[in-house]
């Protein structure tokens, strides 16, 4: 079973991608961000806030597909300005504490729009549908 997710980001068909996608019990979600419907950035200049902004974009993923945060495996985080780690950290810690999947976060020169600060991506196990 193949499931394709798409959040109507402006990006998707241009670039040919899917928010996220459903094989068998596995989840992958694509590099995630703060942005808008309408192309602008979330929580401009606000590490926090635009982490925090880009976890719901993946909580509403997930639960397109059956799944919810305590199924994510593996995340992997890009900031734009890795002195602000700490920042991000915490935004992830808020949802991750206790679920503590693996991680990383690395510094890249910039994202798709200059406003955006980071992005994430998940990797969950999702229970089979019943």
């Amino acid at each position: 079973m193949r499931q394709r997710i798409s959040s109507g980001s402006p990006w998707e068909p241009i670039v040919g991608y899917s928010r996220a996608m459903r094989s068998g019990s596995f989840l992958a979600i694509s590099g995630s961000t703060a942005a808008q419907p309408d192309g602008s950035v979330a929580h401009v200049g606000d590490m926090h806030g635009q982490a925090r902004a880009t976890l719901e974009v993946i909580g509403r993923a997930l639960a397109e597909a059956g799944a919810g945060f305590e199924h994510v495996i593996r995340t992997r985080m890009y900031v734009t300005d890795i002195s602000r780690w700490e920042e991000a950290g915490r935004a992830h810690a808020e949802v991750f504490a206790e679920i503590r999947p693996a991680t990383s976060m690395v510094e890249v020169s910039r994202l798709i729009h200059p406003d955006m600060l980071i992005e994430i991506e998940a990797d969950a196990i999702v229970p089979e549908r019943r």
